[in-house]
């Protein structure tokens, strides 16, 4: 089977968002009937955000360019990987940095043998692939690429917005399926509290072409529970060291919010915290393995002390001796 043909080249029903999402909304949204190996897998556990979902939707429903920004391991790139699962959209998601280069995303000469012969062809890159298929492009960590390299998508953003190939002299039409997202830790203005070194200040023109800027970020206690419990159901019959862990959690934001410390623990933190603590089978081990470890030596007494604070564990008193 071709390339081609594992695409339904456009949206062939509609579904419930209230069914879809468990969400009360009477909203219909365009979905495809197959799913094809660019979709994501559905993860059945996941909780969805009802700001983040509705903003991500209407990308998809009316073509609109959506970044959604927010601290980082609060799933932001599979919010909308999760969306898509659902509607059955091929999705693809590219993971940027400051090493990308338009070079990367638009594609380059190669050589290739046919009939024999070395000839020249042009491999098509990521952004002009998306733009022939049917296809929602990922920008992920969108504030971390290069701004000058980030340009080239200024026209793409635009409402039906062509993308000129300078290297074939060709100007490329988006099909009517194609759809982009972004993601970022920052709202275009670079990183002012030192967690998140390397992203860029983005150009004003190109964040005013983004249509819809959703903002997810931790979420309520009882909330980030749900989550835990649902991504490792094992901890379920510990209900109460999970609201423990979450309690921890939000101390350390707490404490990064009034400047004490400058490591903070995201909800993917506290998902691998409760993954290692079913490994290790103890919670304190798993704590200096995950979390602890990675924070500032100067720091580390500051959350030692809130993790007694929520566990009455010292985790600064010395390890007695065998005798």
């Amino acid at each position: 089977m071709s390339e081609e043909n594992i695409f339904i080249s456009k949206p062939d029903k509609e579904v419930s968002v209230r069914d879809l999402f468990a969400m009360d909304s009477d909203i219909k949204v365009p979905a495809f009937s197959k799913r094809n190996e660019y979709v994501p897998d559905i993860d059945k556990a996941y909780c969805f955000d009802h700001d983040t979902t509705l903003s991500i939707l209407a990308g998809f429903s009316h073509n609109r360019r959506v970044l959604v920004q927010g601290f980082h391991g609060t799933g932001k790139s599979t919010h909308i990987e999760q969306v898509a699962a659902r509607l059955n959209w091929p999705c693809i998601r590219v993971n940027l940095d400051g090493n990308i280069s338009r070079i990367d995303l638009i594609g380059r000469d190669a050589i290739v043998i046919r009939d024999g012969k070395q000839v020249t062809e042009f491999n098509e890159g990521i952004i002009p692939w998306s733009l022939h298929h049917p296809v929602a492009l990922v920008l992920d960590e969108y504030d971390a690429a290069r701004p000058d390299v980030m340009f080239i998508i200024q026209r793409v953003l635009e409402s039906g917005g062509k993308f000129t190939l300078l290297d074939k002299n060709r100007v490329i039409t988006p099909h009517p399926s194609f759809r982009i997202f972004a993601t970022a830790n920052t709202v275009g203005l670079g990183d002012s509290s030192g967690l998140y070194h390397g992203v860029q200040p983005i150009n004003q023109g190109q964040m005013d072409r983004w249509n819809i800027v959703a903002t997810l970020n931790y979420l309520p206690k009882n909330k980030e529970i749900e989550i835990i419990l649902a991504q490792v159901p094992s901890m379920k019959k510990n209900g109460k060291l999970v609201e423990n862990m979450v309690a921890m959690a939000g101390l350390t934001r707490e404490g990064l919010k009034a400047g004490d410390i400058s490591t903070v623990m995201s909800p993917r933190t506290v998902i691998t915290w409760a993954e290692n603590k079913e490994i290790f089978g103890s919670v304190e081990l798993a704590f200096k393995l995950t979390f602890l470890n990675k924070c500032d030596i100067d720091e580390q007494p500051i959350i030692a002390e809130y993790y007694q604070r929520c566990f009455g564990v010292d985790l600064m008193s010395p390890v007695p001796e065998v005798a």
